[in-house]
């Protein structure tokens, strides 16, 4: 089984980077539960035919739909060593938990945090952020928020970029904040937050009787990978008493890299930042991150103290606060381990040069871009997504062009771009995450964003004559 994983990963450019499921596949996954087990080889023969060849495509080097990391060879045998040890995080007197404390000192260090920092593994940034926005309503209304609910006209309010992933509502959502609360404040040319227009929403909720409370930039926005001017958004939360998030899913670890350190100014003044190491990080899914400068404020959002969480000062309940006291989950894996392996294997340089060049291969996207007429540039390049369309000369609906070219280009195995849409127009997006990804995978794309586009204006042609 490690043998043909190796395989697999050493000979993947040679594969599609996606293909359709064939019904026979999926029909494979319709069977009934099995009373008898089977053979282990036979599973994995199951694994091999019907698993394998279809997963979404995120190793191979011309994927570039989503923010998905490729992963690593290292991580992979981590994750197995972790599932071995099948090590229970949540708490108690144990290595692992020292080894999660150790990357959470790291990150600390990396963003310019106190070391009494507190931070956490969880899922991924949508968890990360709605860990955030309960700490922020912690501190906001205090202890009887927990046990209590939130008070009769205090109604919180919260504030994020247009362009911010959105999990941030969703938190709201599931903080008992409601969505509708979060205030989306529009975006300048650089599709970074306009600060004018979040002043004039705060001063116009104080107004009404509302209490703000909490403001997240994002570094690296899901659409065009912008980021927000963190420092004019630190200083505005300063002065109105907010919460200082910062959404840094993917674009947060761009602080491993000297040349792309500058972009992320005003990091270290943020009161949380959320980041997954499984987008940039290349480590294997899932290990998503929240990093607190206050931990006692942290501690008190989630901490209790039920009589089978006994804590000692000896023995195999010592060791306290444990992982468990600073987020929901008590039953936790050993996310910590990948990421520890990927960053002691690799080390923190080779993962910010390998970050940085992702963003030298966006720049050359985009002047392949510029210099073919029959393309479109759509938003500017801020760090590793590329926004462009193919300009469809001649047809009656560019968006719908662009989107059925989208499939075409999937469909074709050579490369896989997602869709999104830019300033109302459907955009071909191209994002360049993994390490394995190189010039000759970026000209592919483009090559057959070209040839299929053509060929697809060619059938419309002939269907119009």
């Amino acid at each position: 089984m490690l043998d043909d994983m190796f395989d697999y990963l050493q000979g993947i450019r040679q594969r599609p980077v996606w293909q359709p499921v064939p019904d026979q596949a999926r029909a494979a996954f319709r069977s009934p539960l099995p009373a008898q087990g089977s053979d282990l080889a036979d599973v994995h023969q199951q694994f091999m035919d019907n698993i394998l060849p279809y997963a979404i495509g995120n190793t191979h080097p011309g994927f570039f739909g989503w923010v998905h990391g490729g992963g690593t060879a290292a991580g992979m045998l981590a994750e197995m060593l972790a599932a071995g040890l099948n090590a229970n995080c949540g708490g108690r007197d144990h290595i692992p938990i020292e080894v999660e404390r150790q990357v959470v000192r790291w990150m600390a260090e990396l963003f310019g945090f106190p070391s009494s920092s507190s931070g956490l593994f969880v899922t991924g940034s949508s968890m990360a952020n709605m860990i955030a926005v309960l700490v922020a309503r912690y501190r906001a209304l205090g202890r009887e928020v927990r046990s209590h609910g939130i008070p009769p006209k205090r109604q919180l309010v919260a504030y994020a970029s247009a362009g911010a992933h959105g999990c941030i509502a969703q938190a709201m959502d599931l903080a008992g904040l409601g969505s509708a609360n979060l205030r989306k404040i529009p975006m300048n040319a650089r599709f970074q937050m306009d600060i004018t227009a979040l002043e004039t929403a705060i001063t116009a909720d104080r107004q009404a009787g509302l209490q703000p409370f909490f403001v997240a930039g994002t570094a690296g926005t899901v659409d065009v990978g912008a980021i927000d001017e963190l420092p004019l958004l630190a200083a505005v939360a300063e002065r109105n008493g907010l919460w200082f998030h910062v959404d840094g899913a993917y674009g947060a670890l761009a602080a491993l890299s000297p040349e792309l350190r500058p972009l992320l100014g005003g990091i270290e003044l943020a009161d949380s930042i959320a980041c997954d190491f499984h987008k940039w990080g290349q480590v294997p899914y899932d290990a998503g991150f929240i990093l607190v400068r206050d931990a006692d404020v942290h501690l008190d959002t989630f901490a209790s103290r039920d009589t089978y969480l006994r804590r000692d000062e000896r023995g195999m309940a010592a060791n306290s606060p444990w992982p468990c006291d600073f987020g929901p989950d008590l039953s936790r894996g050993f996310r910590a381990l990948k990421t520890w392996f990927t960053f002691q294997v690799f080390g923190a340089e080779r993962i910010g040069q390998v970050i940085y060049e992702t963003c030298l291969l966006a720049r050359y996207l985009e002047q392949r871009i510029q210099a073919q007429p029959e393309l479109e540039l759509l938003a500017p390049v801020a760090l590793n997504i590329v926004c462009f369309r193919h300009r469809a000369a001649g047809h009656t609906d560019i968006d719908a062009f662009n989107a059925a070219l989208i499939a075409d280009v999937q469909e074709s195995g050579i490369a896989a771009p997602s869709a999104t849409t830019v300033r109302g127009k459907l955009a071909i997006r191209a994002a360049i995450v993994n390490h394995r990804t190189g010039q000759s995978d970026i000209d592919a794309l483009l090559d057959a964003v070209l040839q299929l586009g053509a060929k697809r204006l060619s059938l419309t042609n002939t269907e119009s004559a």
